[in-house]
């Protein structure tokens, strides 16, 4: 078996689930990682044993790098990806795929044109109780889906907006808790649910106000082609990070995920379907444990020549979700550069 070159870019603070993921795979080798912080990547590089460059630019043409992973700054993806798929590479990019739906509609044209394949990481969605939500709605065992609900209440702090530099702002960061933090929760809503008919939200500023241009909190109502209705509100408000709630109602039954647990009410009674697996790959708790699985199988795609399928056009139902709730919330609210975005 041939091994595969892979690349990061970006060294902060997910890369590492990459790098760890990558070495504990068999014929995969962390050849390179690119940053422009020269400290930064000099640390990586001892910590993970791979050579650094400054610039990804250095990696476009280089035949020992097959995949480039993509760690870096929402509002960085969409040319470096571009770039990337045009040099023939196969890209594997955190979320959001872009900074709005155009660039991303962009990633996916050159996608489309390249030999490369194109993955975006989503990866609540190989955590188990995920899974087992998704084999109970496809095999029918409780019957239609009626209604759902998402809750996120989590915290970020004015130190972990000002300390980045890019955190806060449309023009980088191309939203707030809807396209960084909640993304996960919305993107599965919309697995679960399928098509969507309609979206109406509102967002707001509650807590920093002084501190980001975005919003910290949103609430919408997302009706589905079945007649499903999902409720969702997320904020980075709440003083602690509080696990993620979901329920989804079937007409036989309700299933409930709290803290990361998956139960069934049904009869009267609550049955534990599942645990959260041991988060061991030095990523926060709330991240779930999902990476290195995902990692895992978009490299196994590569390895039998299949298309991977979270790909960019699944990677961006999310996104057009939050560019529907910015359009039906507060225009006057919103910069006149972000309501030119979303008119696209």
């Amino acid at each position: 078996m041939t091994a595969l070159g892979a690349a990061i870019i970006g060294c902060g603070a997910i890369a590492p689930l990459h790098a760890n993921a990558i070495a504990a795979m068999e014929g995969v080798r962390l050849v390179t990682a690119a940053d422009s912080d020269a400290g930064q990547a000099a640390a990586f590089s001892t910590l993970y044993g791979c050579e650094t460059v400054p610039d990804y630019q250095e990696l476009l043409e280089r035949k020992d790098i097959d995949v480039v992973h993509l760690c870096t700054p929402h509002y960085l993806h969409a040319q470096m990806a571009i770039d990337c798929l045009n040099a023939g590479k196969h890209v594997l990019t955190e979320k959001p795929l872009a900074a709005d739906v155009a660039d991303a509609r962009r990633i996916i044209e050159a996608a489309d044109r390249s030999k490369g394949q194109l993955g975006v990481v989503f990866q609540n969605r190989y955590n188990e109780p995920s899974q087992r939500i998704r084999q109970i709605i496809a095999s029918g065992e409780l019957g239609p889906l009626v209604c759902m609900k998402a809750v996120v209440t989590w915290h970020r702090s004015e130190q972990y907006y000002t300390a980045s530099g890019w955190r806060g702002k449309w023009a980088t960061e191309g939203g707030g808790v809807l396209i960084n933090q909640t993304i996960h929760t919305l993107d599965l809503l919309q697995w679960f649910g399928g098509e969507i008919t309609s979206v109406k939200g509102k967002v707001s500023t509650d807590v920093l106000d002084n501190v980001i241009e975005v919003e910290d909190s949103a609430h919408a109502c997302i009706t589905f082609a079945d007649g499903v209705r999902g409720l969702f509100y997320g904020t980075n408000a709440y003083p602690v990070n509080s696990p993620v709630e979901l329920e989804l109602v079937f007409e036989q039954g309700t299933l409930l995920q709290r803290r990361d647990c998956l139960y069934l009410w049904q009869d009267g009674r609550e049955q534990l379907l599942c645990e959260p697996g041991t988060v061991t790959n030095g990523g926060k708790s709330y991240w779930g444990t999902g990476h290195q699985l995902l990692i895992k199988d978009f490299y196994q795609h590569l390895r039998d020549d299949r298309k991977f399928w979270l790909d960019g056009r699944e990677g961006i139902k999310a996104l057009e979700i939050i560019a529907d709730i910015y359009r039906s919330s507060d225009s006057r609210k919103l910069p006149v550069t972000v309501a030119a975005i979303l008119s696209n």
